[in-house]
This record gives structure tokens, C-alpha cells and sequence, in this order.
């Protein structure tokens, strides 16, 4: 009897070790280290007027968790990356870290833009190394995150100016994903100084100059101005039909979101 019971509680035992190590080892990598990292060096405040959340670049290049961070990129294993939303997920998160380190392993500097040169721009310089091999910020962009056909990702990866959609104050997760993302676009469009503002006494509707860059990206939705009212307020929604036409576009500001 003592030995039948024995069995099952080692059973038990088995199957709950084997669920745990599952859940815990299932993913690709563990950004609970950049989360932690996000809500402790970015915070909301203005500059040049608009409202954003900035990076303390400073703190951050003294931090010794974002330097482990770093270095444990370098052996993230791709091939834990099943889903559509695992493969976004992590590759947003190492776009948006690979941007503060080119800006943290140059700093201080103007504006991100000034760490390339007439000859290679700052997005085609290796930025650092992600599963063992040397990445670009280009190569994360255009060659892996466009080519998933998700447009939603052009307000949330961030390439460290003040123009840029906000960094997010907590790493992208496969399981929240689709939310996180939604309120990203959300949250943009709210921002008047570089997603969406409306001048009624001119009669115009200026969106972000993102929307112009990647226009082919949100053809699939029904172009830019149907994607945009699909997640703007009421209130933008009306004046959007009312002056929205044409789309005119925000100036981009490029100095550093610090």
C-alpha cells in the first residue's frame, strides 16, 4: 500500500516538473531583463514640445544588467521560435535594444543618425550580435521584420529619436502581443506632436512621415488612411473623413529621445 502511494506521488511529482520546465524553457529568450531595464531608465517627459517617453541613455550605459543583457543575446537560440507572434515579439525587442546600444556604445551623440557616416549610414553598421551572428538595425528591420507583413511593427520598434513611436515601458511578449501592439498605434495616433494632428483651420490632417515611408506595408489593410481610422478616437475618426483627403505629413525630428 505504502509502495502504491509512493508511485503515485512520484507520478505527481514527474508531471509537475515536467509542465515547469515546459513553461519555463519554452521560450527563446527571457526579456525579463529588459523589462526590467525599460521601467527603470525610460520615463514620459517633453522635448521640442512634444511628449514622449525618453531614454536616460547615461544611467543605462553604467548599468550592469544591460550589459548582461547584451552579452546573453549573443547565444539566444532561433530555432525556440515557433510562432508568428514569438518571432515578433523577440525580434521587436532586439531591434529596440540593439538601438540603445548603438546610442549607449556612442554616447553622447546628437541624435542617433550621427554615429554613421557618408559612406554607411548608423541602420547598415553592425549594431551587435544576436544568436551568434553580427546584426544591423537594417538587416532586423527590412530583412526579418517587414517580411513577417505585420505594419503594426512601424510603432514599435523605435530607432531612438523624438519623432520615433515611444519605447515601450515593458518588453513585447508573445502572449500579450496583439494587445501590446494595438495599444502602440493607439498611444501614437493620441500623441499630436508626432503621430496624428489635426489643423482645422487649415483644413488638414498631418500623420507621422513613418506612414509615408512604409506605405506599401499598410496597402494590405486598405492603405494608410484606413488603417489609421481603424484604430484612431471618434473625434479623429470624423475629422479624418472630413479633411483627410490627402494625408500631409509631420516633420521628422531626429535628435536623441533623451
Amino acid at each position: 500500500m505504502f509502495t502504491s502511494k509512493f508511485r503515485v506521488i512520484n507520478y505527481f511529482a514527474m508531471i509537475c516538473f515536467l509542465l515547469f520546465f515546459n513553461a519555463t524553457f519554452a521560450v527563446a529568450f527571457d526579456f525579463s531583463g529588459w523589462d526590467a531595464l525599460v521601467k527603470k531608465h525610460v520615463k514620459t517627459t517633453t522635448i521640442d514640445g512634444v511628449v514622449l517617453n525618453s531614454v536616460a541613455y547615461k544611467s543605462l550605459k553604467g548599468d550592469h544588467e544591460f550589459k548582461k543583457l547584451i552579452e546573453e543575446l549573443k547565444t539566444a537560440s532561433l530555432d525556440d521560435l515557433k510562432t508568428q507572434e514569438e518571432k515578433l515579439s523577440f525580434w521587436i525587442n532586439v531591434y529596440n535594444i540593439l538601438a540603445v546600444k548603438v546610442v549607449v556604445d556612442n554616447y553622447p551623440v546628437q541624435s542617433i543618425e550621427d554615429v554613421g557616416s557618408l559612406f554607411k549610414s548608423v541602420w547598415k553598421r553592425p549594431a551587435g550580435e544576436v544568436a551568434g551572428q553580427a546584426r544591423t538595425l537594417d538587416e532586423v528591420e527590412h530583412e526579418i521584420l517587414r517580411k513577417m507583413g505585420e505594419p503594426r511593427i512601424h510603432v514599435a520598434i523605435v530607432c531612438a529619436s523624438v519623432s520615433c513611436p515611444d519605447l515601450r515601458k515593458e518588453a513585447f511578449t508573445p502572449d500579450r502581443l496583439n494587445e501590446q501592439l494595438d495599444d502602440q498605434v493607439k498611444m501614437f495616433l493620441e500623441n499630436t506632436g508626432k503621430g496624428l494632428k489635426i489643423d482645422a483651420k487649415k483644413k488638414r490632417v498631418y500623420v507621422s512621415s513613418i506612414f509615408k515611408w512604409f506605405e506599401e506595408d499598410f496597402e494590405p489593410q486598405g492603405g494608410v488612411a484606413a488603417f489609421i481610422s481603424r484604430y484612431a478616437t471618434a473625434a479623429q475618426q470624423k475629422n479624418i473623413e472630413k479633411y483627410g483627403g490627402k494625408l500631409k505629413y509631420l516633420d521628422y525630428n531626429w535628435d536623441l529621445n533623451e
